[in-house]
């Protein structure tokens, strides 16, 4: 029998949260996952946004989609209503609105439910994690990434006990 590998989807509202998508896409990378970068907005173009939805849905890899919208964020919720595979939003902070503009991404209509990773890193390791259950490959990339993690605590504990008295 043939794994199906899993894959990725980030979806952006834009192209100015092109840097973001990138900050996930490489974290992705160190997990061994496919990806592909999109851009359609749920306000502006709904209908492509559930056109690429249904090539997705269509598609039978193990997927997890991470959704990045800032402002009004109604890409995440539209695509957790039209998809069954978990969706993560990570939306950009804007310093603009001080930080208000991510409670449109805390807050959904009952039904809707994307978890919400506001670090890139943090949105592609809780995409390995939940594509790790699928894959035993990627949930050993997550064991190793977390091993590293802590490893690399241990020896910035040892670099700082060296400069006590």
């Amino acid at each position: 029998m043939t794994t199906l590998m899993p894959f990725v989807p980030i979806i952006m509202g834009s192209k100015s949260d092109l840097k973001h998508a990138q900050a996930i896409a490489r974290a992705l990378d160190e997990f061994g996952l496919a990806y592909e970068l999109r851009v359609a907005s749920a306000h502006k173009v709904p209908a492509r946004v559930l056109e690429i939805l249904r090539a997705y849905e269509a598609d039978p890899r193990p997927k997890v989609y991470i959704t990045i919208a800032g402002r009004s964020n109604a890409l995440s919720g539209l695509v957790d209503a039209q998809v069954t595979a978990p969706v993560i939003a990570c939306p950009p902070i804007s310093s603009t609105f001080a930080g208000a503009d991510i409670f449109s991404s805390l807050r959904m209509p009952s039904g809707v439910a994307p978890a919400v990773v506001l670090e890139p890193e943090g949105a592609a390791l809780l995409a390995a994690k939940i594509l790790g259950v699928y894959d035993e490959q990627v949930r050993e990339r997550v064991a190793a990434y977390q091993r590293s993690m802590a490893d690399k605590l241990v020896q910035d504990d040892e670099e700082v006990q060296a400069l006590s008295r």
